[in-house]
């Protein structure tokens, strides 16, 4: 990340976060299909971070800037984080969650999974998942900012969530422009 990177995610830490924040994981957090590229069991050798084999040796990790991203949303405490998957390998999914590390913003290290609030990882429409996740969490859709590969996926904009395409998996520049888009949508500027 370079100075003005930086600078422009703290001072997106500053601004107001929607309250709840949405990820997809294939192709969004990580560079692969956890039902199809990879075959459980999973493990890690060792303090690797951002790494995971599986049983024929491939690796599974988070793309570049995910960690750090994730690191400063677990500094924002009004802001809980979801992953919204509709894998046919949910256990696989939360296997890796897991076993992939990631520092939070105190530097203290925590399995991936530690850092959501809520999981909808299972065949099926990202409206259900969304609509599971309103009905859990009372929080209203305007409210909700969600990262995905898929733009079919954009039909949840018709509930009043915010959606992102994400073209080659998340980077901090399109983590920052869906703040934008979602402030901007919020008439925050």
């Amino acid at each position: 990340m370079t100075d003005a990177d930086a600078g422009t995610a703290e001072a997106g830490a500053s601004e107001r976060h929607p309250r709840l924040i949405c990820f997809d994981l294939d192709y969004t957090l990580w560079p692969l299909w956890i039902d199809t590229h990879v075959s459980p069991p999973f493990s890690r050798d060792g303090d690797t971070h951002n790494e995971v084999k599986d049983s024929s040796g491939s690796t599974i990790r988070f793309y570049k800037d995910v960690p750090a991203i994730f690191a400063r949303l677990s500094a924002q405490p009004q802001t809980q984080v979801a992953a919204c998957s509709r894998t046919h390998a949910p256990g696989d999914a939360r296997d890796a969650l897991d076993l992939l590390l990631i520092r939070d913003h105190e530097g203290e290290t925590k399995p991936a999974r530690h850092f959501f609030h809520h999981e909808e990882i299972y065949p099926g429409s990202k409206m259900q998942h969304f609509r599971a996740l309103h009905k859990k969490t009372g929080i209203p859709y305007k409210e909700m900012l969600f990262f995905d590969d898929e733009y079919r996926n954009n039909e949840v904009s018709s509930l009043g969530v915010t959606f992102v395409l994400v073209k080659r998996g998340l980077d901090e520049e399109t983590f920052q422009k869906g703040l934008a888009k979602w402030r901007s949508r919020q008439g925050d500027s």
